[in-house]
């Protein structure tokens, strides 16, 4: 059967958006899903005692390393704080991708080749 879909998008027949990936969209979501890899792959070379948190220490500890990717930072103690949003301590992964994506951070050893 078809389905209708209203002037707001919404698929009439389950109530809300489509629950999948059609096929024009699923070189975005593997593009996108890519990149939070990359993230992650990030967050976890500077989580050095991988407790899924990256400590003021572990983040000065790997200030070189973390500058490869994003660029210089000036204030190392000043950046832990401004991606520290709850303010309790210690950088989470999410708080870590907000800033990623604000910074372009990128690997220097991943392939971004795209054929």
């Amino acid at each position: 059967s078809t389905q209708s879909t209203g002037s707001s998008g919404i698929n009439a027949e389950y109530g809300v958006g489509a629950d999948y990936i059609e096929f024009r969209e699923f070189r975005f979501f593997l593009l996108s899903l890519r990149q939070y890899f990359e993230y992650f792959v990030a967050f976890s070379r500077t989580d050095e005692d991988s407790d899924k948190r990256i400590s003021l220490e572990e983040f000065q500890a790997a200030k070189e390393q973390i500058e490869v990717w994003v660029g210089a930072i000036e204030d190392i103690d000043g950046e832990f704080a401004k991606i520290d949003k709850n303010g309790g301590g210690v950088i989470l992964f999410d708080e870590f991708v907000s800033w990623a994506i604000t910074k372009n951070l990128d690997l220097e050893d991943d392939d971004d080749s795209i054929e």
